[in-house]
């Protein structure tokens, strides 16, 4: 399965957003929570990207899901084509999107498009 790893500045809110995803896609659904500095401040973190991202990574790829600013710099520093993919998509509404996709054992292209579908959902 494909992996997903959420990139957080917040480890909280990683963790959040992990349990939300997982409670929709399935407690089986390959997704990791990379949130906070190494101190748990606010901030992102390579090594715990680098970390959540070998927990998930069954040989099928990886997506990352940054929620803003340094931690998007981060994910983008793991990017390998066709292994590690960035996901420029909506913090949660991405992580669902991805993780129901990885869970039902999508493809990397697919669970990207997937997550990447999330811009376009409306709440009206």
């Amino acid at each position: 399965m494909v992996g997903v790893v959420l990139v957080s500045h917040s480890a909280g809110l990683a963790a959040e957003a992990m349990a939300l995803a997982l409670g929709i896609a399935g407690q089986d659904a390959p997704v990791a929570a990379a949130g906070g500095t190494a101190d748990n401040g606010l901030g992102s973190c390579i090594d715990r990207v680098e970390a959540a991202v070998r927990s998930v990574d069954q040989g099928h790829g990886v997506v990352l899901i940054p929620d803003l600013g340094s931690s998007v710099l981060t994910a983008r520093l793991l990017e390998e084509e066709e292994r590690i993919v960035v996901a420029d998509v909506p913090f949660v509404e991405g992580a669902i999107a991805a993780a129901v996709a990885a869970g039902a054992g999508s493809s990397l292209a697919e669970v990207l498009e997937a997550a990447e579908e999330s811009r376009a959902f409306r709440k009206l």
